[in-house]
């Protein structure tokens, strides 16, 4: 990556809705969406990363820093040469990483981060029924079993929700994660939208 990539960061504890918002947000064109935990997801499970990302993730645990930042590097590098991501045209919204303050130092040397978009749900038990909906309906392990999902929210609250001050407050935007999708969509491109129109013009074509 010869340049630095203009990024989003979907922010907020697991089952908040950052993959749901980003996926919908990665339809708009202008927008990429990469979610970190559908890479780590696609990996072989036999293989020795595939392995490895299973190890933490079935106890809740955040993936080694080092790993996580070597293959979201590899990745975006395979998104840039297969023509699936344009960083010259392409907002690129990042969804699982930075999830440490070490990964947030590490990609300030790749990405220009224009909005942190916080999603806050403060209800813990919906949270809590949301994943458990989700492990159901998406095979996800990692989220059916509610004593690995509460062990998630206290290693999101130790390691990942510190990484909110390494931003500028100018650019974090706190965003209500409860209601309709549609509605929380709408408020999360009202805060997007003037972020990245400067350096793109009409953002949206």
């Amino acid at each position: 990556m010869e340049s630095k990539l203009r990024s989003i960061l979907l922010f907020g504890q697991p089952g908040v809705g950052k993959g749901t918002q980003g996926a919908i947000l990665g339809e708009i064109p202008g927008f990429s969406h990469l979610a970190t935990g559908d890479m780590f997801r696609g990996l072989d499970r036999d293989s020795e990363l595939g392995k490895e990302f299973m190890k933490y993730s079935t106890q809740g645990l955040l993936v080694p820093d080092e790993l996580t930042c070597r293959l979201w590097y590899q990745y975006v590098q395979g998104l840039i040469n297969t023509n699936k991501y344009n960083p010259a045209n392409d907002v690129l919204v990042l969804d699982g990483i930075p999830r440490s303050l070490a990964q947030a130092k590490t990609l300030d040397e790749h990405v220009d981060v224009l909005g942190v978009i916080h999603l806050v749900c403060e209800d813990m038990e919906e949270v809590v029924q949301r994943m458990k909906r989700r492990a159901e309906i998406q095979n996800r392990p990692d989220d059916a079993d509610e004593a690995v999902i509460r062990r998630r929210f206290e290693v999101y609250a130790k390691e990942t929700q510190p990484v909110l001050g390494h931003y500028d407050a100018s650019v974090v935007h706190d965003v209500t994660a409860v209601g309709n999708p549609g509605n929380i969509l709408l408020n999360i491109l009202e805060k997007v939208i003037p972020a990245i129109k400067g350096h793109f013009g009409n953002p949206l074509g």
